[in-house]
């Protein structure tokens, strides 16, 4: 049996360049098959469409970002947290860009198929996870309120603070780290 020629390494390879290029929308299989110089057929012996294989880009770019915010919350380190996501913007601009400039649905329109939405809900799961947490170290509870401002303060303060910079495709420089820790310690103290 011979040896495959296009892996699914290449398909999301040629997926994210595309993205990358011209967003989501660009992404089609005749697109991705032309980047690979693939038939057709290839595509589809490894995904069962095109939601398929932006939804596992998206998410394993979900995933890359998510490391080293969960890691920072698992230390009890909330402010390294709020600093991973510029950090994490300066090493990876352009993958920064598709997460942080489309939302999910713009990688999938339609229903995700059965293994992304198991994917995606342990991946939202997690993130949540990560903010209760937080906010009981550093409010003394998860209810509403403290929750409110655990997700304010970790996600909200970060993602306003680099999106400028990710339209203009240039990495945030250092006065946005100055900002998002003042910020941080006027809410967490």
């Amino acid at each position: 049996m011979g040896r495959a020629l296009f892996d699914n390494a290449g398909f999301l390879a040629a997926a994210r360049a595309l993205a990358r290029e011209r967003g989501p929308a660009a992404v089609t299989i005749d697109s991705v098959a032309r980047r690979l110089k693939a038939p057709k057929g290839s595509f589809y012996y490894r995904f069962a469409s095109r939601d398929a294989l932006l939804g596992e880009l998206w998410l394993e770019t979900a995933l890359a970002y998510q490391e080293g915010f969960v890691a920072a919350i698992e230390a009890g380190d909330g402010l390294a947290a709020a600093l991973h996501t510029p950090a994490w913007v300066r090493l990876n601009l352009d993958d920064a860009r598709l997460l942080l400039l489309y939302d999910r649905h713009d990688f999938v329109q339609g229903d995700w198929p059965a293994a992304l939405k198991r994917g995606v809900r342990v991946q939202a799961e997690r993130f949540e996870s990560c903010l209760r947490r937080f906010a009981r170290q550093a409010f003394g509870r998860a209810g509403p309120a403290e929750f409110r401002r655990a997700t304010f303060v970790l996600v909200e303060v970060p993602l306003a603070a680099v999106k400028p910079h990710l339209r203009r495709r240039e990495p945030p420089p250092p006065l946005v780290d100055e900002l998002i820790t003042r910020t941080y310690h006027a809410i967490v103290g």
